[in-house]
């Protein structure tokens, strides 16, 4: 049995699954937002640890097994967001800046923007993390030989072990904003940019190693799997080769593409990131889809929930000329203007509902494939998950849209069972990517 944590942006999620990666056992705990001012947006840090606990015990009591019966612990986690703390006491020194603060967006716009391209594969955008620890150790007097900083990956291995491990993966650390995409590596130049002390790092770890020993619900675990949540996804649907894609639909939507093991310029407008399988990966990131649906229920009122929207849609045969471009806080991939702003058109007297929630789900469909049309070979399929995986009608639409298969992942939580199965190949538990390929759930 493997313990699988996914430490998401407003909730954590473990699984427990066996030796042949069926779900035993699920647990969820939610946590509170905080927006101390317009465009900030923080967690607490004990709050995070407090919900992986939480889910963590819930897991175990519903796979009905004892805690000495797991095998290995894996961490996929919402990335970008930042957290600083004591090294003597594990104590934070703030709260922990979430990846959709804006806060830093003045500083990211005086930034090399081709330095930084160079060197990460990343634009200069706020939703990184260098930014935002530079505004941390700019407002703490505490001296810097005695902080630690990480992403929520290297948070929650220091709580694990009791902070005997101050550790990150290179999924993790490529969407710091530091590391060197060539070396993997932490980038000196881009260090003495944001003023930032090496030791103020975590060690870097590949996402399938057992780091350390976790101390968690009674019993000691090896920390076998590490990696940030969309490359947890990419490697839990069984993207190991290059052009492999999922696309994850939720909040906003996520496009991963295996590069290959060699590194090579994204195409215009997407990303450059570390694969957890190894290698690279081209990503998409789209930062309002189903943050559109969300706004006609609860901002316009016009569903009474989500799954409203598929059978709304399904009542018209077309958006009767209605466009919606969600850009809510701007556009990301592969546009990158963060001053655009959501526009509505091609309203008329016969315009109904039904025609506003279907430009809704075809908007989310064309921001995806804005993404993928820009990828050089293309792709042969589409794997997807995500909440919005669940609406038939945007499944269809997308498929019809790309003009290739869309595979929807029949097990809803890809991202836990990503970080497990890196576990379970760190562990021993499957000799390579073939036997976990193999044991992936069926798709629809």
């Amino acid at each position: 049995m493997i313990l699988a944590i996914d430490q998401g942006t407003t909730g954590t999620t473990c699984l427990v699954v066996d030796d042949e990666l069926r779900v035993e056992g699920r647990g969820y705990r939610e946590f509170p937002q905080h927006y101390p001012e317009p465009g900030w947006v923080e967690h607490d840090p004990e709050e995070l640890w407090a919900s992986v606990l939480g889910a963590a015990e819930a897991a175990v009591q519903a796979a009905g097994v004892r805690p000495n019966e797991l095998r290995a612990l894996g961490i996929a986690n919402q990335r970008e967001t930042t957290v600083l703390w004591e090294r003597a006491t594990g104590r934070p020194v703030a709260p922990a800046i979430v990846w959709q603060d804006r806060r830093t967006a003045a500083r990211c716009r005086e930034l090399p923007t081709e330095l930084v391209r160079a060197r990460t594969g990343l634009v200069p955008d706020p939703y990184f993390s260098a930014t935002k620890l530079e505004w941390l150790l700019a407002r703490t007097d505490v001296d810097r030989s005695k902080l630690a900083f990480g992403t929520v990956d290297s948070w929650l291995v220091w709580k694990l072990t009791g902070g005997r491990v101050h550790a990150t993966d290179l999924t993790n650390a490529s969407r710091t904003m530091l590391l060197d995409l060539d070396s993997l590596d932490w980038a000196a130049e881009l260090l003495g940019l944001f003023d930032v002390d090496r030791t103020l790092l975590p060690r870097l770890v590949r996402s399938s190693e057992v780091v350390g020993e976790a101390e968690l619900l009674g019993v000691t675990l090896p920390i076998g799997g590490i990696a940030g949540d969309q490359q947890a996804a990419l490697f839990g649907h069984g993207c190991f080769d290059r052009g492999e894609a999922k696309a994850t639909y939720g909040t906003g939507s996520f496009v991963l593409a295996h590069a290959g093991g060699e590194r090579v310029p994204a195409p215009t407008g997407l990303l450059e990131t570390v694969a957890a399988s190894g290698g690279y990966a081209f990503e998409g990131a789209i930062l309002a889809s189903g943050a559109a649906i969300q706004w006609l229920r609860d901002g316009l009122g016009i569903l009474a929930d989500a799954a409203e929207s598929e059978r709304l849609a399904r009542t018209v045969d077309s958006t009767g000329g209605v466009s919606f471009v969600p850009a809510f806080a701007g556009l990301g991939s592969p546009h990158w203007d963060p001053d655009a702003r959501g526009v509505i058109s091609g309203i008329t007297r016969g315009t109904t509902r039904a025609h506003l929630v279907r430009a809704a789900l075809e908007a989310i469909a064309f921001q995806v494939a804005d993404v993928l049309d820009v990828l050089p070979a293309g792709i042969d399929v589409l794997r997807a998950d995500g909440g919005a995986s669940t609406n038939g009608f945007l499944m269809q639409f997308q498929a019809d849209l790309l003009g290739c298969p869309v595979e929807v992942a029949a097990e809803s939580e890809t991202t836990a069972l990503g970080a497990a199965a890196l576990a379970g190949r760190a562990t021993g538990l499957w000799p390579d990517d073939g036997a976990i390929r193999a044991r992936l759930p069926p798709r629809a």
